[in-house]
């Protein structure tokens, strides 16, 4: 399985490097987010042992349980809070995590804000929108991005990064670009009303060369890495 998943990786930065030299960007300003949810705390080690450092999640006490199985090697992992987040459960993400993806409204910031030690870093977040407003996705409208993102701006112990978001799948490489390239006009327009934001968190496994092509900085992916899920346990 680690010789597996060090293959798979090297064939999503390759995909990473020709959707980026193809938009023209350098590749190294694509972080490859491995998103290991649902996959033991054995699978980011390979992965790790590969030279992959950041990792993301989706349920918090899943995370937790495989922050502590890899406790020894927490100084060169960053860990990336991605999934639904609810209000109960923010203490343990702000204390635990390097970073948080899925902010979708300003209570869940204030509480990351208020629970963040103090002798941590600063928390890295992204405002989660929901460009393609499809009522299951949770994020702000993109009417309502500039306000949120300035409220969060504003909170002690959080640096908003940028913008998040879960489109709707698309058939081909132009649907899939239309939602990418309009959180991608959102961020500029934050950006030039004075936001210092870097980070675009758009693209997964079906859909990275997609958001390259339109800016991400950030592409979230599993399964080509990992493989299948099995949601069973």
């Amino acid at each position: 399985m680690p010789d597996l998943i060090h293959n798979h990786l090297d064939a999503v930065l390759q995909r990473i490097g020709r959707a980026a030299e193809a938009a023209g960007r350098d590749p190294r300003s694509v972080t490859l987010l491995a998103v290991s949810k649902t996959f033991p705390a054995e699978d980011v080690r390979a992965a790790h042992a590969a030279g992959q450092r950041a990792f993301g999640e989706n349920y918090v006490q899943e995370a937790l349980t495989k922050l502590t199985a890899l406790a020894d090697l927490r100084a060169s992992l960053e860990w990336h809070f991605i999934g639904p987040l609810q209000s109960n459960k923010t203490r343990p993400v702000a204390e635990a995590f390097d970073w948080v993806h899925s902010v979708d409204r300003l209570k869940i910031a204030q509480r990351l804000s208020e629970q963040r030690p103090e002798n941590l870093p600063p928390l890295n977040v992204c405002l989660q929108v929901n460009v393609s407003g499809e009522a299951s996705k949770a994020g702000v409208t993109p009417a309502e991005a500039a306000e949120t993102a300035r409220a969060i701006a504003a909170l002690p112990r959080l640096r908003l990064r940028g913008l998040m978001s879960i489109p709707e799948p698309g058939d081909s490489i132009e649907l899939q670009r239309a939602p990418h390239r309009q959180l991608r006009e959102l961020f500029e327009q934050l950006r030039a009303g004075g936001l210092e934001l870097d980070t675009l968190s758009m693209g997964m496994s079906s859909d990275l060369e997609a958001a390259v092509l339109e800016g991400a900085t950030m592409v979230r992916v599993g399964t080509a890495i990992f493989g299948a899920r099995d949601y069973s346990h």
